[in-house]
């Protein structure tokens, strides 16, 4: 009996350490890390040097790298990237730009944050709208499925939109912008101007900035 109780015992405590080892796998070395949920979108085209700071870790951003909430993009001297954020959502980058993704849900909107430079975000006309905020330290962009420009353009930050329609708001100051519009800041604080309508010739100038030929 003793050799039986003994047996019995191990054969216990082995089966604790199969479900504890289990557990811990679950738990720990088998889940993915905190950041790596599903991927909001990857890179499409690179050129230059383009890091990635991705969990708090920086890294060379190549054709094929996923993105996810809270990663941010920085494009370096004579540097493009474009992104695509879901099936039908694309963000370009012009030279010296940084972009922290937010969050982002294919076919409902996010929320993209443009630190410094210049990008043009593009969702082709058609498609449902979807809700996305483009935070700037110039003012809050509310888009609603668009085409638009934001960055520097001739000695002011401006917003320019090619098709669709988004709100600039600053200063307590809304305006809407529409399409062959754009709106100006030219200090930090100020709110935007009144929208105007942009000659081809600026037009091709903030695009050329992000890589984009018009």
């Amino acid at each position: 009996m003793d050799d039986l109780a003994a047996s019995n015992r191990k054969l216990l405590v082995s089966r604790r350490v199969v479900v504890g080892g289990l557990l811990l796998t679950a738990v720990s070395g088998g889940a993915a890390p905190a950041w790596a949920g599903s991927a909001l979108g990857e890179a499409t085209e690179i050129r230059g040097d383009v890091r990635l700071r991705q969990a708090k870790k920086d890294k060379p951003l190549a054709v094929g790298g996923q993105l996810f909430e809270n990663d941010r993009v920085h494009t370096n001297a004579e540097s493009f990237a474009t992104l695509n954020l879901g099936t039908d959502t694309r963000v370009l980058l012009g030279a010296e730009t940084e972009l922290l993704v937010d969050s982002f849900i294919a076919g409902q909107g996010g929320t993209l944050e443009l630190g410094t430079g210049r990008m043009v975000f593009d969702r082709p006309e058609g498609l449902p709208k979807v809700d996305v905020a483009v935070r700037t330290a110039f003012g809050m962009i509310g888009v609603r499925g668009t085409k638009f420009f934001c960055g520097p353009s001739r000695a002011a930050f401006a917003v320019f939109v090619e098709h669709g329609s988004v709100s600039v708001a600053r200063g307590g100051v809304t305006k809407i912008v529409a399409a062959g519009q754009g709106v100006e800041f030219h200090h930090r604080g100020d709110a935007p101007s009144e929208p105007a309508n942009w000659g081809e010739a600026r037009i091709k100038e903030a695009y050329a900035s992000v890589g984009l030929t018009r």
